[in-house]
């Protein structure tokens, strides 16, 4: 979570005690995601039934390992997208559907084999200030909520007139104030870790795999661990950590929890796809000062920097934005999340809903943007699922904008960002010889190809004609018979 302005009263809730807040002793939770399926879908704002059908229709047969759903817990009245990201209470009850739905909708992605991550937000409660009634009927105030919190459970850092965070270069403010009004959970409280703990157990209980934490910057590394220390079993753990030059608290301290969220990541590569050089992307990532690749989360954009931050490339890139992310799912560093959005023109408008705010079905290129869906970025996913843990080899570049590589023995791709066609060029794959469906501009199927087919011949070598910002894309798993 950003450190997004909220907007005047809306209502919010809270339920009296979902579980009993006994501590859990168990393994901590930092399992990173195995097996060859590691590229995850971040469905921002779809409801559960919608994201269940997505699941068996799409994700599953496109290769996606995990689905990332926004916050489930009982939130804040109002239409904003933010309002699910200001809990008033842990009840599965949010304008995207009940827990029943819910349940369903997790039981249908593990039977489509992909694996759900929840967005959990558990840094803070609410940001209203007169408190009011939430989306399932609990009532709440600011730093009351019945059954479950009580005013000893918050910070008050007594700083800036209002407890909000100014300073970003002082660790305390950053931990102990309030991030733009939310009312911020004493997380070093053994009772909250517990209560917390709890709520990620009752996930756990419902078949969710992992938890994307939100705001986990503004919780010490070690109140987090404590919190994982108490879960009923491992999960994959993501947690936000935003970086900023010169701050005091930075994303490598929370690396021994789980994965962290590289924003450096997209901010550089959209740098370079707009003003720089593909030839620069060599060493992406590691090379570059990033997080080391095995702990490292990346993404071309989020549901946060898409609206924040004007330096990434967004869905309105079009193009650009397919040959981004179809460059991250190639390069083997990090494990990716390809963004899912809907249109949008207010940084605060949410997702399509009827009268009520429930939010409406996802109807994808209908007020739904469905990018996991493009034709580049979902064949890419099965170039990932390919070449997982093959190496780089046999890199190209013409000191500007074009590029290629191997993922050794199993894919190859040519990216041309240059601003006219290249053309009569050979190309060195490593590759047994066969012939390939190119996979940016056709999808293969059942042994058959939809568009361009490449030749390799029996030394590795094909011969191709390549427009201007376009690629080609090959791997073992497209090959013709």
């Amino acid at each position: 979570m950003r450190k997004r302005r909220l907007r005047p009263a809306i209502a919010l809730a809270v339920i009296a005690g979902l579980l009993a807040p006994g501590v859990v002793t168990a393994p901590p939770a930092v399992a990173a995601p195995t097996g060859g399926k590691k590229v995850i879908a971040n469905l921002f704002e779809w409801n559960w039934p919608s994201v269940a059908s997505e699941c068996g229709s799409t994700l599953g047969p496109k290769g996606y390992g995990f689905v990332q759903v926004s916050p489930p817990q009982e939130h804040v009245r109002g239409n904003q997208w933010w309002v699910a990201y200001q809990p008033v209470s842990y009840r599965i009850e949010s304008r995207k559907g009940t827990r029943a739905q819910f349940k369903s909708m997790v039981d249908a992605c593990h039977a489509a084999g992909v694996k759900v991550i929840v967005d959990a937000v558990i840094n803070h409660m609410s940001g209203q200030d007169n408190g009011g009634v939430g989306w399932a009927g609990s009532s709440y105030q600011h730093h009351v909520y019945p059954g479950i919190y009580q005013a000893q459970d918050f910070h008050y850092c007594g700083r800036n007139g209002n407890n909000d965070i100014v300073n970003y270069h002082d660790r305390y403010e950053v931990q102990n104030c309030e991030l733009v009004n939310l009312s911020d959970l004493k997380t070093e409280s053994d009772y909250v870790r517990s209560r917390l703990a709890a709520y990620l157990n009752d996930l756990l209980s419902l078949g969710v795999d992992g938890f994307r934490l939100d705001a986990s910057k503004h919780m010490p590394a070690a109140d987090i661990g404590n919190i994982l220390s108490r879960l009923s079993r491992p999960a994959y753990i993501v947690q936000e950590v935003i970086y900023g030059a010169g701050e005091p608290i930075t994303p490598n301290e929370y690396t021994g929890n789980g994965d962290v969220h590289e924003f450096r990541y997209g901010k550089d590569l959209a740098r370079v796809f707009r003003s720089e050089r593909l030839a620069y992307l060599r060493n992406f990532g590691e090379g570059w000062g990033h997080l080391p690749s095995g702990v490292a989360s990346v993404f071309v954009d989020n549901h946060d920097t898409q609206r924040d931050d004007g330096g990434v490339l967004t869905y309105r890139d079009r193009g650009i934005y397919a040959l981004a992310n179809a460059f991250m799912l190639a390069w083997p560093y990090g494990s990716p999340t390809v963004m899912s959005s809907y249109t949008f023109n207010n940084r605060d408008a949410g997702p399509p809903s009827d009268g009520n705010n429930k939010t409406h079905n996802t109807v994808c290129y209908s007020g739904w943007e469905c990018e996991h869906r493009w034709q580049v970025i979902a064949n890419m996913v099965g170039f990932r699922n390919a070449t997982e843990g093959a190496g780089v080899s046999n890199w190209y570049d013409n000191g500007n904008n074009h590029i290629a590589f191997s993922r050794t023995g199993r894919g190859y791709i040519t990216i041309n960002h240059e601003g006219s066609a290249i053309n009569g060029r050979s190309y060195y794959t490593g590759l047994p010889a066969g012939r390939y469906c190119d996979v940016i501009h056709g999808t293969f199927t059942n042994g058959t190809c939809s568009g361009p087919v490449i030749t390799v011949d029996a030394n590795g070598w094909f011969s191709a004609n390549i427009p201007a910002h376009d690629a080609i894309a090959i791997h073992q798993n497209a090959r013709l018979p």
